[in-house]
């Protein structure tokens, strides 16, 4: 009786061993977004490799195309890669405007709704459904829907 009073806490503790990260079952590549106001994209997965790119857009869109270990092999919406650490990064979805002039952002998700806003290329905001080519977004509070294909972190990464 005295050895599974022992064993019990001890089966507790070493389950608790093993560190947890969210979504590491998750098949890559997939979308994240950077959840800090500062992130450093390195060279190489670890801490000794260098800096490549300091990164000062929070909820900038990324594709994580590997992982190793806590490190993530991220691609930003420039085509450039890099490394960053898990715990700089956010599963929540954002999307950045692209292409050349600004767009408009409706009411609802459909042509010849009432436009709200203009947002210009480079503008990062969360995003929300995709429907019928059309995006819920979120610019700082001001809500829409944009075109989808004038927006990078939608659809299949």
């Amino acid at each position: 009786m005295i050895r599974w009073k022992f064993l019990i806490p001890l089966a507790a503790l070493c389950s608790m061993a093993v560190p947890a990260y969210a979504g590491d079952d998750d098949k890559v590549p997939y979308w994240a977004s950077i959840d800090t106001d500062l992130a450093n994209m390195r060279v190489g997965p670890g801490e000794s490799y260098r800096i490549a790119w300091v990164y000062k857009r929070p909820h900038l869109p990324v594709k994580i195309v590997r992982r190793e270990g806590p490190w993530r092999l991220i691609e930003d919406p420039d085509g450039d890669k890099g490394w960053m650490r898990d715990l700089l990064l956010s599963r929540q979805r954002s999307a950045i405007v692209v292409g050349e002039g600004l767009i408009e952002m409706h009411a609802e998700g459909k042509p010849g709704s009432p436009i709200l806003w203009r947002v210009e290329p480079g503008v990062v905001g969360l995003l929300g459904n995709c429907e019928s080519g059309w995006c819920a977004f979120d610019v700082e509070g001001h809500k829409g829907f944009v075109p989808g294909e004038r927006l990078w972190g939608t659809g299949e990464p």
